[in-house]
């Protein structure tokens, strides 16, 4: 079982999240084109001092990212201080001794620049794939990570390679959607990682849900929330993310989870952030007050909008609008 954090001053230093920090969300990459793109994205999000970049674990998809360690080495060796994690490293697909070897190898090369956020897996095609009856896939997360934990500690404790760089361990978040995921995650003391498409609202109502089932409700996790960002001042290039937005996820829902669709069914202004500098700081300020955002994770690639539209509007983000959001 992992140790809770004594309070949240101590969660925010593990994470590097003092103060408040901004990510980026990035796909899978796929073939030679699409690698220099992630690599420039990695890269940019550097220059501009992001705090992480993240990859989500996904198969038999187009554009997902079935090994993440793997592309996540990739960006280790290309970074100096960004740092790097998982959205959603399932951990029902795999052997808990591979994933405990990987995850310590890569913060050892890292400098303990990694983070992990894990999760079980939802669509029935990749369950039945990898042998996982959809009934055990809980039961499985939580032999897998106690066992990993255990190989950590053991690691620690004699030296050897399974000792990740990070004592005791990389910080850890489960990605959560529904109330017995986020139960599993608050039962361990551990952050929820809200998913992009949960409105706002849905949001808050889980994370005072994973708080009353946190170990002790009085230290409060931390904030740790995905969401698509897009900023201009020019109403066609809005309207044109807005309309590519609403239309990413036709013909892809079924198999989704009833609260992934019943989420994709809200307005998409109550789970994106699509405006003016001023429109997307006033709205970031407000969700920050309300939940906290201890990170918030953006997404920046939008299918359809030119390159140069989504690297301006990270800029603007990271440069301008997030320094004034976290500032009071």
């Amino acid at each position: 079982m992992s140790a809770p954090f004594s309070d949240l001053n101590a969660a925010r230093e593990a994470w590097g999240l003092t103060p408040s920090g901004l990510g980026l969300s990035l796909g899978g990459a796929h073939g030679p084109g699409h690698v220099e793109r992630q690599q420039g994205w990695v890269e940019f999000a550097e220059k501009l001092g992001m705090h992480s970049v993240w990859l989500p674990e996904m198969h038999f998809a187009p554009g997902v990212c079935p090994a993440p360690l793997i592309e996540l080495a990739g960006f280790a060796a290309q970074t100096k201080t960004l740092r790097f994690g998982t959205t959603s490293l399932l951990l029902p697909l795999h052997p808990p001794e591979e994933i405990a070897a990987e995850i310590a190898a890569l913060d050892q090369i890292s400098g303990g620049r990694l983070l992990i956020g894990l999760g079980r897996g939802f669509q029935q095609k990749m369950l039945s794939a990898f042998e996982v009856p959809p009934a055990e896939k809980r039961d499985r997360f939580d032999d897998a990570l106690d066992r990993i934990l255990a190989l950590w500690a053991e690691g620690q404790k004699t030296g050897s390679a399974l000792a990740p760089f990070q004592r005791p361990h990389p910080p850890l978040a489960v990605a959560a959607f529904g109330p017995k995921g986020l139960a599993q995650s608050a039962r361990r003391g551990l952050p929820y990682l809200a998913s992009p498409v949960e409105t706002f609202d849905q949001i808050a109502d889980n994370q005072e849900r994973h708080r009353a089932d946190l170990p002790d409700p009085e230290i409060p996790a931390l904030s740790l929330v995905m969401r698509t960002v897009f900023v201009s001042e020019i109403e066609s290039e809005l309207e044109a993310v807005r309309t590519a937005l609403a239309q990413e996820m036709n013909g892809r829902r079924a198999g989704m989870p009833k609260a992934v669709n019943q989420a994709l069914d809200a307005p998409l202004s109550e789970r994106v952030v699509v405006g003016t500098a001023a429109g997307v700081e006033e709205q970031l300020r407000k969700e920050r007050k309300r939940l906290g955002l201890d990170l918030l994770i953006a997404r920046p690639q939008i299918q359809g909008i030119e390159q140069n539209l989504l690297e301006a509007s990270l800029r603007r983000l990271a440069e301008e609008i997030w320094p004034n959001v976290i500032s009071n």
